[in-house]
């Protein structure tokens, strides 16, 4: 918990208990979408509305603590900042699995950049697809 109070603090953002049971909830399960949090957070806190999770998690995107991934055909995903990393996404479930953001790609995109003039800031890469086990369930009802 300590953890995410810091992490809350060093945003700007104070260390409510909302915002530090989303934390340990996005935490636990990796990415996932505003419904999903609300029903995994009102599990142990009934009385929290839905309004207030999605309120919170707003809140700590804009002040990056969270990152939003947009998922094509799905609702957006939330994950807590990390090191930059690549998602690889799930046309089919919507499963989001991420995958460390090696040295040749970080030039890529850096030189990407640099060719265009633009000040890159930050890095969100994701990569579509269809995961194994959906392949799996694919495959298997052919």
């Amino acid at each position: 918990m300590t953890r995410y109070v810091s992490l809350l603090k060093e945003h700007g953002l104070k260390a409510t208990f909302q915002r530090i049971t989303i934390l340990e909830t996005i935490d636990q399960h990796g990415h996932m979408n505003v419904d999903e949090i609300y029903e995994a957070v009102r599990r142990s806190h009934p009385a929290l509305s839905l309004a207030t999770v999605y309120k919170n998690i707003v809140t700590m995107v804009e002040k990056g603590v969270l990152v939003e991934v947009p998922i094509s055909g799905h609702k957006s995903k939330y994950e807590i900042r990390k090191e930059a990393h690549v998602h690889l996404i799930c046309r089919e479930c919507g499963s989001v699995v991420d995958h460390p953001f090696d040295e040749a790609l970080k030039r890529g995109t850096g030189s990407i950049a640099q060719k265009s003039a633009f000040a890159l800031e930050e890095q969100q890469v994701s990569l579509y697809g269809v995961c194994a086990a959906c392949r799996d369930g694919i495959s298997g009802t052919a």
